[in-house]
């Protein structure tokens, strides 16, 4: 059982900055590929980033966020800077376990576990 806490939500006017921490639980967490993805209110869920287990992939669907993890800490990071109002979404981390950990996932149904989430909101 692999455990997921999301961290670093909250409101911001558009153009600023966040930065969202995962953090996982797990002694093989670097074996782990991790994702960022995000759902709207009466939308679906929809890919924002992903990370292989070693940090040597990465893939972003905007050119604003840029996924990163410290394996030493068991930690994934998003960084999203120029934010907008239609960024505003409930943010989850992903993790899956049982792939190649040089590959990077970009559908939802790939990943294993999830957190529960954290609140984006960005004013305009």
């Amino acid at each position: 059982q692999v455990q997921l806490v999301e961290s670093g939500g909250g409101l911001v006017q558009a153009g600023g900055s966040l930065r969202l921490s995962c953090a996982a639980s797990g002694r093989t967490f670097s074996r782990y590929a991790m994702g960022w993805f995000r759902q709207a209110p009466g939308k679906e869920r929809e890919f924002v980033a992903a990370i292989s287990g070693s940090g040597g992939g990465t893939a972003s669907a905007e050119g604003r966020f840029s996924i990163s993890r410290d394996n030493a800490k068991n930690t994934v990071l998003l960084q999203m800077n120029s934010l907008k109002p239609e960024d505003t979404a409930v943010y989850y981390c992903a993790a899956e376990l049982y792939g190649s950990s040089g590959r990077i996932y970009q559908r939802a149904h790939e990943y294993d576990y999830w957190g529960q989430g954290t609140q984006v909101t960005v004013s305009s």
